[in-house]
């Protein structure tokens, strides 16, 4: 049996061919995930931590994970620490860190690096002037203010050298500075595309913390001295809310991140790779059904001489595992070429990666080859049982016949039961994982029903066919000829596009219900904040105020506190511009009198703690000061604006550092050019802030949708490309079968463009078929999945994108032309009397 099956797959290795793609994508794509991720992953962790070599003990700030963000004085890393710290037994010397973010703007103006990757940190040099961790490649290291130094990388990168002036700014004002010098660094940060620019110490301690202040302290070990024992030194003398911590546990965390970041990414793409395979499933089903159908007489022969049937079975799955093996193979060598692949396109749209060797980790092998097996095995078991059940007699004498729509009772009762399973819970969903199993119960159910559903539905295309003549004719009846084949062969293709249909849904849902949170919610002419999203400078709000155009402006700033013992963010706004410019709509109260210690909530919080119009609110500060807060006014609140607001006068006394997230500013000529541009010269034309109108900031939420919604498309165009290689196969594997009645139409006076006209018909049906399905399916699950998003977003409303849709329908009719190309000209090349002649 087994030289058997090895001689059919020699026999049959054309045949197979499409099956050892479809399998071959399906593990390129896991095993090219596999090899990708942990490339990225291992050249990010070698870069950061060249980043601790020299950090034995690091002294930070210590903080329980939930208290991060809490009120309360942040611990004194000072000067006097830094001195202790340097003279404990076995500390060879010690620096102190001050760091944060410095935009750095190129000749042309424009930001350079990767904006949320900009950082500015302090040159703390020793005891010979110089700071071991940023070698001077050219000039010296900043020694007053006005003074900064620059990676040598985004010096060449701007076309910076040692006395040219560059523009910084780190919190909203342009901070004009002469460069000193330019340094060779390990930073990752630098690595990965981003920058770095060098303070001398006083300067970036009064930019990033406090005078005499510092980030962290880094304690370098003096030789024959171990990081375990410095850090139980260094324990000794830290104050209560700092902590001491190796240089080894930073970099073992900091891999850690690195290796959970990578962990999000690689589990996206193994969802899709897995979804790859499951279409690919189909793909394999039809083939081997195909396949055994044809040698139903050679099977039964050998059932006739003593074979069993779980001799047949076996047989069909050891040509099933020659073919997985095969295809896993290739896939492991087309994953590693895929992983070498993205990580070269990564550099070549600037979203520059650390250097490091391609990685080929043993779960990629062990994936690849288990994954290529065991799928491929699975889907030829049950073409393979199903063979060995026919009786010999009734195979050699052609007695059994395909499944008619009465054989399918069974598969349809179950069908329907799943489907209506399926739909129930997705109409009473109110969680994501309700959703999700409601979904794929009812694509399983629609998958099992698709071959009943398949003869109504081609049939409703029969009047357009009949344009076609006898060609279309033929073409609908062979489509409907066997509705298992049509069945797998369509839903290949119909569960590419209701993914794909689905996402499209939600994402132009989306997009509108924040265009309209925004028209709704805000009254405001400009939003203006940095592009990397970090704090803004008070000076500007003051700066934008002053300005004759700005009739109102108001910041937008953020301070913890504790409300009835519970932690809560405070924001801070202007209490008598506030109103001109937010359009929130009070159940109870208004903005008026927001001053002193009124407040307005949201209505969301506002329920949660049972507060009403004349609460009192017992909070405590950001500076551990106690003091009561009265509730003036109840407001409905969305992803835009909520939140208890509190007057600035009354928030700013209280915080340690006055910063502002944004602000919002009205102007008398309203949007125009010319406001826009007196914004940005009022604040010296700093590309690290960004002014954006209400349609501004809608269009790049919109943009960061579309971006992903493309990044999807992409991932999902492998699942439609195997489901184009299971057309193909479907359909030259019937020509194969129909030899016969190809050579008789022939006879009968059919020409060759009439057969390839026929054999395309026949794809093109299948595949709108199947497109027709997903699109459906696509739309429902959108819905479904929208009226959930809608309980938490209150603009949401479905949006159909009838476009891309249509769009959608012609990518499925596409399939189908291309599809048959191939099997079409096969099937017009056949010789008559050969195919007449053929068994």
């Amino acid at each position: 049996m087994f030289r058997t099956a090895l001689r059919n797959v020699l026999a049959h290795k054309a045949r197979l061919l499409m099956t050892v793609l479809a399998v071959m994508l399906g593990v390129a794509f896991v095993s090219g995930t596999l090899v990708f991720t942990s490339t990225i992953s291992d050249a990010y962790q070698k870069s950061s931590q060249k980043g601790f070599t020299g950090v034995d003990v690091a002294i930070q700030p210590h903080r329980e994970d939930g208290d991060k963000g809490k009120p309360g004085a942040a611990p004194d890393l000072g000067q006097g620490l830094l001195d202790r710290a340097a003279k404990v037994p076995g500390a060879a010397s010690a620096t102190g860190s001050v760091n944060g973010f410095a935009a750095i703007s190129d000749k042309k103006g424009k930001l350079v690096g990767e904006g949320f990757a900009s950082a500015g940190a302090n040159y703390y040099p020793g005891a010979d002037g110089k700071d071991p961790r940023y070698p001077m490649k050219s000039g010296r290291a900043p020694r007053a203010k006005g003074e900064i130094a620059l990676d040598a990388t985004t010096a060449d990168r701007a076309g910076y050298k040692v006395g040219d002036s560059v523009r910084v700014s780190v919190n909203g004002p342009v901070l004009p500075q002469k460069v000193t010098g330019i340094f060779t660094t390990d930073d990752g940060n630098v690595a990965a595309g981003g920058s770095l620019a060098l303070f001398d110490t006083p300067t970036a301690q009064k930019l990033y913390a406090k005078p005499g202040r510092f980030s962290e302290i880094d304690v370098k070990a003096a030789p024959g001295t171990s990081q375990t024992a410095l850090k139980a030194e260094l324990d000794k003398i830290l104050p209560r809310d700092a902590e001491a911590t190796t240089g080894k546990k930073l970099a073992d965390d900091q891999a850690k991140i690195i290796a959970t970041g990578m962990d999000g990414m690689k589990d996206a793409l193994l969802i899709f790779a897995g979804i790859s395979l499951f279409v690919g499933i189909f793909i394999i089903a039809n083939t081997f059904t195909m396949l055994v159908s044809q040698r139903t007489k050679e099977l039964a022969l050998m059932r006739a001489v003593g074979a069993s049937r779980r001799q047949v079975t076996r047989s069909v799955l050891i040509e099933a595992f020659v073919v997985g093996a095969v295809a896993a193979v290739a896939g492991l060598v087309a994953g590693i070429g895929i992983g070498a692949g993205l990580r070269a396109l990564m550099n070549g749209t600037g979203a520059t990666v650390p250097d490091g060797p391609l990685v080929i980790p043993p779960s990629a092998v062990i994936s690849s080859l288990v994954v290529g097996i065991v799928v491929t095995m699975l889907a030829a078991w049950l073409p393979g049982r199903r063979a060995a059940k026919i009786p010999p007699v009734a195979a050699m004498n052609s007695v059994h016949a395909v499944a008619t729509t009465r054989s399918l009772v069974v598969r349809n009762s179950i069908g329907a039961v799943l489907s209506a399973a399926g739909v129930a819970l997705v109409l009473v969903s109110k969680t994501q994982s309700i959703l999700g199993i409601g979904a794929a119960l009812l694509l399983i159910g629609v998958f099992v029903l698709t071959p009943l559903l398949s003869r109504p539905l081609i049939a409703a295309a029969a009047p357009v066919l009949r344009v076609f003549g006898i060609s279309g004719k033929l073409a609908r009846q062979n489509a409907v000829r066997n509705p298992r084949r049509t069945a797998a062969t369509a839903s290949a293709l119909m569960i590419g596009l209701t993914l794909i249909t689905g996402l499209t849904v939600i994402a132009g849902s989306v997009s509108k219900a924040i265009d309209k949170m925004a028209t709704d919610a805000i009254k405001a002419d400009y939003i203006v904040s940095m592009a990397s999203q970090t704090p803004l400078s008070p000076d500007v709000e003051k700066k934008l105020s002053a300005l004759d155009e700005v009739t109102a402006a108001t910041p937008l700033r953020q301070s913890p506190s504790r409300i009835d013992g519970d932690f809560q963010q405070l924001v801070g706004v202007n209490g008598k511009t506030i109103a001109d410019l937010t359009k929130l709509d009070f159940t109870k109260g208004s903005f008026a009198g927001l001053s002193g210690n009124k407040v307005v909530v949201d209505d969301k919080t506002a329920r949660s703690y049972g507060w009403k119009l004349g609460s009192t609110l017992d909070t405590t500060y950001e500076d551990g000061k106690r003091g009561k807060l009265t509730v003036s006014g109840v407001y409905k609140g969305n992803d835009l604006m909520r939140g208890i607001m509190v007057d600035t006068k009354t928030l700013a006394p209280h915080q340690s550092e006055i910063t502002d997230q944004q602000v919002m500013v009205k102007t008398k000529a309203g949007t125009s050019e010319a406001s826009k541009e007196s914004l940005r010269k009022a604040l010296g034309d700093n590309p690290a802030i960004q002014i954006q109108t209400k349609k501004d900031v809608s269009e790049s939420i919109a943009g960061a949708i579309n971006l992903m919604l493309n990044m999807l498309y992409g991932l999902l165009a492998m699942a439609v490309i195997v489901a184009v290689l299971g057309v193909v196969n479907t359909l030259a594997m019937s020509v194969f079968e129909r030899s016969q009645e190809i050579g008789m139409l022939r006879a009968i006076g059919l020409d060759r463009k009439g057969i390839k006209r026929m054999v395309r018909l026949e794809s093109l049906v299948i595949s709108l078929f199947g497109g027709v399905l997903g699109i459906g399916l696509g739309v429902f699950f959108g819905w479904a999945a929208g009226e959930l998003i809608g309980d938490v977003m209150s603009t949401y409303e479905l949006v159909l994108p009838w476009g891309r849709m249509g769009i959608f329908l012609l990518l499925a009719a596409a399939v189908g032309v291309l599809a048959a190309l191939w099997p079409a000209r096969r099937a017009a090349r056949l010789n008559m009397l050969s195919a007449i002649k053929a068994e």
